[in-house]
């Protein structure tokens, strides 16, 4: 977890160091260039292996977007995303004429708060997701209680018929409390991980001087290319521009706001759903774990108990 959290602060790293050098006058190609013999030759490179294969695909003429979103497809989930937004905003930055490295430094920032709301929800959810995987050993530790008592529990559960009448309904059980579990942490983890960067995007395109249609038509095919499309972006977005056409202001400064009262509330959503898993995972812990605890912890213990017992008579 905590290794890609660290790809995706090292992508934000990657854009500010393109946005100082664009700033400084090198040509976005060899910027990149420059960034990909870096990672080559670097003993401990601070920048991941994806940006070589951009700087090479970049060598050969691809389109700088399609080279980022191509090679970030070696990439886990998250870091692959992180690069969807660079590949994104360095189209759009393209397409309207905005200048590209003011546009890379707020890419930079936005990359950085989803950084650190991802974080925030994987602290919260560590508690919750250990417990529910320690309590499915809850049975193993019956077996070893009953085996320190004398009793010959693991032959019990495997050699009779109640046993293995035991055996089958508590793996059954168990089971059913991992799918349970599952379901429950994949319902807590967090739907958007670009939150707000509909909005982000669109101020790219308001800021290199483009008419509202033109700047959404261009960030809407670049959410498109790029697999960013987001329910509610467009509601957003048009709420964004009537209030800055009311108010006769520029409307990126609005949207950049816009969007980072998104990943704020992207960030207040998923922390309330991680904190209310911790009571939800007590259902199958309930219905499943303790019954499977019975049976395959209490019951061979109980089993034995009877059996020794008669057969001592």
């Amino acid at each position: 977890m905590r290794e890609r959290l660290s790809q995706i602060d090292d992508v934000s790293a990657t854009v500010h160091r393109l946005a100082v050098m664009l700033e400084a006058g090198v040509a976005p190609a060899r910027a990149w260039a420059y960034l990909g013999e870096g990672s080559r030759t670097s003993g401990v490179p601070l920048i991941t292996a994806t940006v070589a294969t951009v700087a090479s695909a970049v060598e050969r003429g691809a389109p700088i977007d399609q080279a980022i979103a191509s090679a970030a497809r070696a990439c886990d989930a998250r870091t692959r995303r992180a690069w969807s937004v660079i590949a994104a905003a360095w189209l759009v930055a393209t397409e309207s004429g905005a200048p590209l490295a003011g546009c890379l430094r707020d890419v930079s920032r936005a990359l950085l708060e989803l950084g650190d709301v991802q974080r925030s929800i994987d602290v919260a959810l560590a508690a919750p997701v250990s417990t529910a995987r320690l309590m499915t050993f809850l049975p193993l530790v019956g077996l070893i209680f009953g085996t320190l008592l004398g009793f010959d529990t693991v032959a019990t559960l495997f050699t009779t018929v109640p046993g293995l009448v035991c055996v089958g309904a508590g793996v059954t059980m168990l089971l059913v409390s991992r799918w349970w579990n599952s379901l429950l942490i994949r319902a807590a983890l967090p739907r958007r991980f670009a939150a707000g960067m509909a909005v982000e995007l669109m101020a790219i395109a308001m800021a290199g001087g483009a008419s509202v249609s033109r700047a959404r038509s261009t960030t809407s095919a670049a959410l498109v290319a790029h697999q960013m499309t987001e329910p509610g972006d467009e509601v957003r977005v048009d709420a964004v521009i009537d209030l800055a056409r009311r108010a006769g202001v520029p409307a990126a400064e609005l949207l950049r706001a816009e969007g980072a009262h998104a990943r704020r509330e992207a960030l207040t959503a998923s922390q309330k759903r991680a904190a209310s898993l911790s009571v939800r995972l007590m259902l199958p812990l309930a219905l499943c774990v303790l019954p499977a605890f019975m049976l395959l912890g209490v019951a061979p213990l109980l089993i034995s108990v009877v059996t020794s017992t008669f057969t001592s008579l």
